[in-house]
């Protein structure tokens, strides 16, 4: 029996269109309600939680992030009537700042220095707090569920690929994806995407990580929900020919997405040449990243 729908604004997250690109298909995953794919993986970590009885009323979600994530938590909270505190590194995009004071969201910002590692110690700090739920996205099996439905949706409406292409922030949007077409198509390649300042899957753990553009990918470690032996194959991409695409995608296709997307999208274009039918997201919207230049030429 399909879920009963209330008509809030939780209803209208995923079914999110697809579109083509040669033999690319992207979920344009920046319809959704608060404009990313974290969307998806919000609702469900705050509704699994809520099933199990570790956030209640008056409990205080706690986070940290990049940016998308918490921006979707701060959503999902201020419909469900919780609190929201997210920790973030300080030279994340001014945009997401904004947007998560705009939701009420509580902003704490750690060091450029110490990454997104120093923001999830910090958010850990916090949820040690009586009445807190923390939401621990890079760790949490729920992350991947949420993305079993994207999977879903792309297979509905295209059978099986024969590749998938994403970014791993927290892995989730490939683990999920990928359980879905092994069931269909065993021989599916899994690639994950990175930056190539921050290649810690292609790298290793000896790999120097140095600052890069594309937000809300390559935070230094492997996530823990990430499966290595699933993955066939890393593709890095550096930040000025992600933001390069992801300038094409707007001035070409009309898509106007972020700078993930343009990573993303242009690994998949490669992959397609050796592959055939490739499925790949586009997490975000592009006004989260004007502050960055992103169409400054």
């Amino acid at each position: 029996m399909a879920k009963k729908k209330n008509f809030t604004v939780l209803d209208a997250i995923g079914n999110t269109p697809l579109i083509a690109i040669g033999n690319v298909y992207a979920k344009l995953e920046s319809c959704n309600p608060s404009g990313s794919i974290k969307d998806r993986v919000a609702l469900a970590i705050v509704e699994a939680a809520e099933r199990e009885g570790q956030l209640k009323k008056g409990y205080t979600i706690v986070e940290a992030s990049s940016g998308n994530t918490g921006i979707s938590l701060a959503m999902v909270a201020s419909a469900k009537g919780y609190k929201m505190v997210v920790v973030m590194p300080e030279n994340m995009s001014e945009e997401r700042k904004q947007m998560l004071r705009a939701a009420g969201a509580e902003l704490v910002l750690t060091s450029t220095s110490g990454s997104l590692k120093e923001a999830i110690e910090k958010a850990e700090e916090i949820g040690k707090q009586p009445q807190t739920f923390l939401a621990r996205q890079f760790s949490n099996p729920n992350n991947i569920v949420a993305q079993e439905r994207t999977g879903r949706e792309i297979l509905e409406e295209i059978g099986p690929v024969d590749a998938i292409v994403a970014g791993v922030g927290t892995g989730g949007t490939l683990m999920g994806i990928s359980n879905v077409m092994k069931q269909v198509n065993p021989n599916v390649k899994t690639i994950a995407v990175e930056p190539e300042e921050a290649a810690v899957m292609f790298g290793g753990s000896n790999i120097r990580i140095s600052e890069h553009k594309i937000q809300g990918i390559g935070d230094g470690f492997i996530p823990k929900i990430v499966d290595m032996s699933r993955v066939d194959e890393v593709i890095t991409v550096g930040s000025e020919d992600a933001v390069g695409m992801t300038r094409k995608l707007y001035r070409h296709y009309g898509l106007l997405v972020g700078i993930s997307a343009g990573a993303n999208m242009l690994a998949a274009l490669q992959v397609a040449h050796r592959f055939g039918k490739v499925a790949t997201v586009l997490p975000d919207r592009a006004e989260r990243y004007l502050s960055m230049d992103l169409f400054k030429y």
